[in-house]
C-alpha cells in the first residue's frame, strides 16, 4: 500500500494479510480525505486501525497528532513497524485496545475528526454510538460502512453528507 498525498505521498507501508482487516482502498481513501479538506493541524482518532493507513495518510497530510487503535495483535505488530519505517513516532501513537474501550477509558481525550472504518462483518452500532464522544464539538464523524449496511446519524450530531464508492458508504457527520 502507499500513501497518496501530503509530506509521505509516494510511500508505501505493509497491511496485514488476514481475514481480520479489509483495509481501505486506495480510491476511497483519496475520496475520504478529498471530502475532508485541509486538515492541518488537526487531531484525528483512526478507531479501527487495520493497516494504519488512514491515520498515516492523515499524518500525511497535515494532521498534528493521530491516534490509532487496533485491538489484533497482527495488525498492531504491522502498524508498529509502519510507524517506525516512516518515521513518525512523535506524532502518531498506536495503542492496541478495541476502539469504543479506549474511548470509555479516556473520556477527556477529544478529537478534531474521528474516523471509524470497523470490520464489516463485525459493525457494533453500540461502539460507533460510544466513539462519538471522543469528537470534540464541532468535529466531524466519519463512517465507513458496507453499501447494504443502513447508515444512521448519531444523536447530537447533523449529517453533513454519504456518498457511496463501490464497495463502501462514506458518512459524515459533525457534532453540535
Amino acid at each position: 500500500m502507499r500513501i497518496i498525498a501530503g509530506s509521505l505521498g509516494g510511500l508505501t507501508f505493509e497491511s496485514p494479510r488476514s481475514h481480520k482487516t479489509h483495509p481501505m482502498s486506495e480510491k476511497m481513501r483519496g475520496a475520504l480525505f478529498n471530502s475532508l479538506g485541509d486538515i492541518s493541524g488537526l487531531t484525528v482518532f483512526d478507531a479501527y486501525g487495520g493497516s494504519g493507513a488512514i491515520g498515516l495518510e492523515a499524518y500525511s497530510r497535515g494532521a498534528s497528532k493521530v491516534l490509532i487503535t487496533e485491538i489484533d495483535y497482527l495488525a498492531t505488530k504491522i502498524i508498529s513497524d509502519n510507524i517506525k519505517k516512516l518515521g513518525v513516532e512523535e506524532n502518531v501513537t498506536l495503542v492496541r485496545a478495541n476502539a469504543a474501550s479506549y474511548s470509555v477509558k479516556n473520556p477527556s481525550k477529544k478529537f478534531s475528526i474521528v474516523i471509524c472504518d470497523p470490520p464489516y462483518d463485525d459493525i457494533v452500532h453500540n461502539q460507533i454510538l460510544q466513539l462519538g464522544s471522543s469528537v470534540e464539538k464541532d468535529g466531524l464523524l466519519v463512517l465507513s460502512l458496507p453499501p447494504e449496511y443502513k447508515s444512521y446519524v448519531l444523536d447530537g450530531f447533523k449529517l453533513l453528507h454519504q456518498k457511496k464508492y463501490g464497495d463502501a458508504t462514506l458518512v459524515f457527520q459533525r457534532k453540535i
